[in-house]
């Protein structure tokens, strides 16, 4: 290569999973049958009128040209009413962005409002992507532990001695990944005061809402928090449409018109079709998610019965399409963990270490793989477990 990589590219490595799925499939192609438990990609269909939806609209002649940065009306109607319906929060359409996924929106949101030098306050553990966005934009990062023993929430009196000095931006994500800890009223309220006395802009990721969670929490419910909150949203984990990406921001209509200057410089809109079919998919009843939920279920029972054999512990009322636990001193770190049980059975778990330093003793199982799958890892874990 004669031209070299940008100075940014040297703060950032390749995402562990793009890395590992590389091993997975150096192993099935020597013929390993590897049990993928690490990755977060629903492997449920979305329902069937939103692919209806999409077929309909895919072939209307009219769908197929340019479309507003800032989404159609009828996608940020849909979104308006599903958090009223939900979150009990009625924002203005001019409060809502349509995003093509939130991942997306967390480099808009990090571009938009962070120069050079400027800090960001990162959940340790808490998603790579937080890191990995803050320095490609240049941005200086300060973790704050979540951890056990405080139910994976953060601890304001030791945020209270932390010097937050240059700090613009703090990332939350609850409903929580990879902990599986809920959101509350309680730590909304408590994140929105500690935004406004220390002027920083808090984000809530909240992609988790409706997976094994009986009631949906907004930060945005919370009184004044849009002078100081935003809010991503997604349709991945929710309707089982990731590989769409399609997600939200919401919030204060002149933080939306920030991001919206960054997000009309970077894409041209998203196609038509898939924002009606978007549309659609947020007019589903609660019995959509009930249906999800029952399915999600049942797999995390499976789940439980591995880390029952494992001898790990658990936390049974978490949420989310993931199972977090606490290895046992058998094992010196979750990585080790992780390496032995790929290699000697073709089982993978993600190690918690790849989110954060407070991750080390835990691993992270997902919940979308098929109860044939999961049965069948649960047997190669026993093995490996009494041989």
């Amino acid at each position: 290569m004669i031209i070299p990589k940008a100075d940014r590219l040297k703060t950032v490595k390749e995402y562990y999973f793009s890395r590992k799925l590389k091993e997975i499939r150096k192993m099935k192609d020597d013929g390993i049958d590897v049990i993928n438990l690490g990755i977060g990609s629903p492997d449920l269909p979305p329902a069937n009128e939103v692919i209806d939806k999409l077929t309909e609209a895919a072939k209307d002649k009219k769908n197929h040209a340019y479309q507003s940065y800032a989404g159609i009306p009828e996608l940020k109607k849909a979104f308006a009413a599903w958090y009223n319906k939900f979150f009990g929060v009625e924002p203005d359409i001019n409060e809502i962005l349509p995003l093509i996924g939130s991942k997306e929106g967390i480099m808009h949101i990090s571009m938009a409002f962070l120069n050079p030098g400027d800090k960001v306050l990162l959940p340790n553990p808490g998603y790579p992507t937080y890191k990995s966005v803050s320095d490609l934009v240049g941005a200086e990062t300060v973790y704050y532990n979540l951890k056990k023993e405080n139910g994976w929430y953060p601890d304001f009196e030791e945020l209270d001695k932390t010097d937050i000095t240059g700090v613009k931006i703090m990332w939350v994500n609850y409903p929580n990944m990879p902990t599986g800890a809920g959101a509350s009223k309680e730590l909304f309220e408590k994140l929105v005061d500690f935004g406004k006395q220390n002027n920083i802009l808090i984000v809530n990721d909240n992609p988790y809402s409706f997976i094994l969670n009986d009631e949906q929490l907004s930060i945005l419910s919370v009184d004044g928090a849009k002078e100081v909150a935003l809010e991503l949203n997604s349709l991945s984990k929710s309707h089982n449409m990731a590989g769409w990406r399609v997600g939200v921001v919401a919030g204060d209509k002149d933080y939306i018109s920030t991001i919206l200057q960054v997000k009309s410089n970077m894409d041209s809109g998203m196609f038509k079709a898939v924002q009606l079919a978007a549309a659609k998919a947020l007019e589903l009843d609660k019995n959509w998610y009930k249906g999800l939920n029952k399915v999600y279920s049942g797999r995390r029972n499976i789940v439980f019965e591995i880390l029952d054999i494992l001898g790990f512990n658990y936390d049974k009322n978490q949420t989310g399409m993931f199972v977090w636990a606490e290895i046992n001193g058998n094992y010196p770190d979750a990585e080790s963990f992780s390496d032995k049980l790929l290699i000697n059975k073709g089982v993978f778990i993600t190690p918690g270490i790849i989110f954060g330093s407070n991750g080390k003793k835990f691993v992270r199982i997902s919940l979308c793989t098929e109860n044939e799958r999961l049965k069948e890892a649960k047997e190669r874990i026993n093995e490996f477990v009494n041989n």
